[in-house]
């Protein structure tokens, strides 16, 4: 089954505010538990397409929370000096975050408990982030739980969504890297996407998100035409192996920020892909994309949808991009728009974007979205 109290929380590390009253932490620290005493689960908020099911015996709350689309986020909250939470399987990069501050990171966890101390006395939230892509299989998490005398409490909810549908552009591949040639292992390290543009603008609007990418997939060929289902095709799912479709009648995001495009048109075609001509690829990906913002359009009325793309491939994805939108105008859609970002570094791995480009695009996207009014305050 699904969590039907997804998206309550915004999780780059600066969107994070304190409860009413909340006690400043001390030296919190992170570590693998030793031992663990009487605890009782927390109510956790809980970001990101995940896949909830059962988990018997244990104390944190009975369920377990499996996720594969980038940006996945716990949240729960407490009153008292220390804080436990579970991991399942994990090849992964958490962030910790208490009280709004980093509290430390884990670099592929092994699977067990791990517990957050050094806290001074009072109010806490916490968070664990999911930094990483795990195109290679989906990772889990157990709760939290907190010691039998603490207290626990309700985190804060968040009415505000944001959707971000794109590639690795939109994951954040590598973004923390300074040079273009990365081995797979330092861009699996070097991606963030906690501070990719999507977290940064969810923290501008203190917002809820989903980042819902993949890195080398496009609308109909993937990066080098590679054999894989492209962002579309994979979209309806909560997990890649598609054997479950996500449905959330909670997620209502009123932002939609999508680009996509990047992967069909920055390599040639070859021989055996099924456009023979340029012209063809053009078509199919102008027609497929506009039938998948359709349905996003079909999903959230009154979304406002913006579609960005960069100058990348001689101004291609943007020339295409661009077309898709005006389609959808002509077909009556008056609340989507076309953002052209150019003039990006492009310094991280691969040539992509970094972390200075994400603040680049976070910047325009907000100026969108502050014109258009869509909440009576920024």
């Amino acid at each position: 089954m699904h969590a039907h109290f997804l998206q309550r929380i915004s999780f780059s590390f600066a969107a994070f505010i304190f409860l009413a009253g909340a006690a400043q932490p001390a030296t919190p620290a992170v570590h693998k538990a030793e031992s663990v005493p009487a605890v009782r689960p927390l109510t956790m908020s809980v970001g990101g397409r995940m896949l909830v099911t059962a988990s018997h015996g244990d104390s944190f709350g009975g369920q377990e929370y499996t996720s594969q689309w980038p940006g996945s986020y716990f949240r729960a909250a407490f009153a008292g000096t220390k804080v436990f939470f579970r991991v399942g399987k994990s090849d992964e990069i958490l962030h910790v975050v208490v009280d709004g501050q980093a509290a430390g990171s884990l670099v592929k966890p092994e699977a067990g408990v791990y517990a957050v101390d050094g806290l001074t006395e009072g109010r806490h939230e916490i968070a664990v982030q999911v930094a990483t892509e795990s195109q290679a299989g989906p990772n889990s998490f157990g709760g939290f739980a907190i010691p039998a005398g603490e207290k626990a409490l309700e985190p804060a909810a968040r009415r505000r969504q944001i959707e971000f549908i794109g590639d690795s552009h939109t994951v954040g591949y590598g973004n923390l890297s300074t040079k273009h040639a990365c081995t797979k292992d330092e861009i699996w390290a070097d991606t963030d996407d906690t501070k990719a543009f999507g977290a940064l603008i969810a923290a501008h609007y203190d917002a809820d998100y989903q980042v819902n990418a993949i890195s080398g997939r496009g609308v109909v060929r993937n990066y080098g035409g590679f054999e894989a289902d492209t962002l579309p095709q994979a979209y309806p799912y909560v997990l890649f192996d598609k054997q479950q479709r996500y449905s959330d009648p909670a997620w209502q995001p009123q932002v939609i920020v999508i680009a996509l495009g990047t992967n069909d048109f920055t390599t040639p075609l070859h021989a055996g892909e099924r456009w023979k001509t340029r012209d063809e690829l053009h078509a199919d990906y102008e027609a497929t994309y506009a039938r998948f913002l359709e349905g996003l359009r079909a999903r959230d009325p009154g979304a406002l949808i913006i579609v960005w793309a960069t100058d990348m491939a001689e101004k291609e994805i943007e020339t295409e991009a661009r077309k898709v939108v005006e389609q959808m105008k002509q077909r009556g859609d008056q609340r989507i728009t076309f953002l052209p970002i150019d003039g990006l570094s492009l310094a991280a791995c691969d040539w992509h974007p970094s972390a200075a480009d994400d603040r680049v695009i976070a910047d325009k996207v907000i100026r969108v979205v502050d014109a258009a009014r869509i909440w009576s305050q920024p």
